[in-house]
């Protein structure tokens, strides 16, 4: 499964900086509103420690990290909604994606103009979350209605349309995302609710772009504010520092970046936990298959089961599900290779009722 993302937010808070760190792709980072016109796009590959430790074991042709696909959305404004600065266009951009990072500037620096004039990542976050809710509401009315007139005929699935939709248009007339009324929502009740297509019913994840002397954000006041807003609304956060994550993506190979990361006295860059904190928020992970050929990392839905996990990697490999041999790297560090591993009773035979865990590694038998 894909996951996509859209990176929004104000003009000028470092949007545009982060995609190019993290995609390399050269997408246009200027210093003035409305630099970025069409949504640039860039896959961004997960780094995963996991994939380096079992190549130390299994030689292979090529590595295929997991991979998140990246939207920078161009800068939003106040009045969005109504088609301020090209609103209603971009909007539009940010239903395609699965979540939304939303970049907030959490540094001060006077040659960077922010578009209102000063530095306050609350009120930044409160037009961007107006914004977004208020688009949203028209569609959410439009829709309570038209189930509400098939459901006054009877129809069932109608009726149970409506009567989600209206806590959702309750939230939203008053400026609250929809995800907010979604809390304490079953996983179905939230499935349906994203089928209405709101921009807010996305989990979002708050970026803090931070300055490069403080790279994890500890003991920024911007940040603490950033942290506490999205404890309350149920969402997280994660600090990046755009000009360090642009130097990073500089660098042409591993051994540099880990040099430069080890003088920041990092342990790992702003992408590594961009992907973590993305993967947490949609309640994904990756088992991994190896072989000669290539090792690979596959993303799934925390819970999925082995026909589940098969199909990501082809529909007939669900459809046609037999079993899974599974192991786990321990497994392989222990016992070196998988011929071992099986003589020692560790490779196991899962069924279709098998929970896949984070880092198994796995084979699949199927009928074609």
């Amino acid at each position: 499964m894909g996951l996509s993302t859209g990176i929004v937010g104000l003009p000028n808070v470092g949007k545009s900086t982060i995609f190019n760190a993290l995609t390399a792709a050269g997408a246009l980072a200027a210093n003035y509103p409305f630099a970025t016109i069409e949504p640039n796009n860039g896959i961004v590959a997960v780094p995963d420690a996991r994939l380096k430790e079992i190549e130390a074991l299994i030689k292979t042709e090529k590595i295929v990290p997991a991979y998140v696909e990246v939207k920078d959305i161009a800068g939003l404004v106040a009045g969005a909604s109504k088609g301020e600065g090209l609103g209603n266009k971009f909007l539009g951009h940010i239903r395609e994606v699965d979540a939304i990072l939303h970049v907030v500037r959490c540094f001060e620096n006077a040659d960077v103009v922010h578009v209102s004039g000063s530095v306050d990542p609350i009120r930044d976050i409160e037009i961007i979350n107006l914004e977004l809710a208020l688009a949203d509401l028209d569609s959410a009315e439009r829709q309570l209605e038209k189930n509400k007139r098939a459901a006054s005929n009877k129809d069932a699935e109608s009726s149970a349309r409506a009567e989600l939709l209206e806590p959702l248009v309750g939230a939203l007339q008053r400026g609250v995302a929809a995800r907010t009324a979604m809390s304490g929502w079953n996983e179905a009740q939230r499935r349906a609710a994203r089928s209405f297509g709101l921009i807010t019913t996305q989990p979002q994840l708050y970026v803090c772009n931070v300055d490069e002397g403080n790279p994890d954000g500890v003991g920024n006041p911007l940040v603490a504010l950033v942290e506490q807003f999205a404890v309350a609304e149920g969402s997280a956060t994660v600090c990046i520092s755009g000009a360090i994550e642009a130097e990073i993506s500089s660098l042409e190979s591993d051994a540099e970046r880990h040099e430069f990361l080890a003088s920041l006295g990092l342990k790992e860059s702003g992408l590594e936990k961009l992907g973590r904190a993305a993967y947490k928020l949609l309640s994904l992970q990756s088992y991994f298959t190896a072989g000669p050929k290539e090792i690979r990392a596959w993303t799934i839905p925390v819970g999925a089961k082995a026909p589940q996990a098969a199909g990501v990697i082809h529909t007939d490999f669900e459809k046609g599900f037999i079993r899974a041999e599974v192991y786990t790297l321990a497994d392989l560090k222990q016992f070196k290779v998988e011929s071992a591993i099986r003589a020692a009773g560790k490779l196991r035979a899962e069924g279709k009722e098998y929970v896949v865990r984070d880092g198994d590694i796995m084979h699949f038998l199927f009928n074609v």
